[in-house]
């Protein structure tokens, strides 16, 4: 996909389509060529599906999800034209909403509802902590990261992102 690029001041911004409802990537130019950037939610399960072109759903599995999700990120950087690779960016901050289990059902099981919520959420801060010890070790890790539990329209997955990062091309020169 290519993106529809409209710059305004120190921001610029990517979306698709001809009325957008949201930006893929909204960047903030900074002193000294740094640009801030916005990236927008989305999920490892039907959003990376459609954005990677991946033939398989995953439901339910942070440890997948999670890689997913910044993979999709990564993808629009490089079709923005800001760089490569998503371990050039810095994150700031990521806030995830997660997902209550999908099953079974509380009121038929709840002791198999409350183990499916404690996998689900050791399941995903292993992932989270893995990606960064695994594909983002030379940058920092970001100073807030919060999680809200809601339900939100993906029924497949178990956690939605958005995050702020920071681009500092001096660094990768």
């Amino acid at each position: 996909m290519a993106f529809n690029v409209k710059e305004r001041g120190r921001l610029t911004y990517y979306y698709g389509g001809d009325h957008p409802t949201l930006s893929a990537l909204v960047t903030e130019r900074l002193d000294g060529g740094d640009l801030k950037i916005y990236f927008a939610g989305l999920t490892g399960g039907h959003s990376a599906r459609g954005i990677l072109e991946r033939d398989e759903l995953v439901t339910m599995e942070p440890s997948v999800e999670v890689e997913l999700v910044f993979r999709c990120w990564e993808k629009w950087l490089q079709q923005a034209g800001i760089c490569e690779s998503i371990a050039s960016i810095d994150f700031v901050e990521v806030h995830a909403f997660a997902s209550q289990p999908k099953a079974p059902d509380p009121r038929l099981d709840p002791e198999g509802y409350l183990a499916e919520q404690q996998r689900l959420y050791k399941a995903y801060a292993e992932a989270y902590s893995g990606f960064f010890r695994d594909h983002m070790a030379h940058t920092g890790v970001p100073s807030r990261f919060t999680v809200h539990v809601v339900d939100f329209p993906d029924k497949a997955a178990s956690y939605e992102f958005y995050s702020v990062g920071l681009y500092q091309p001096g660094l990768h020169e």
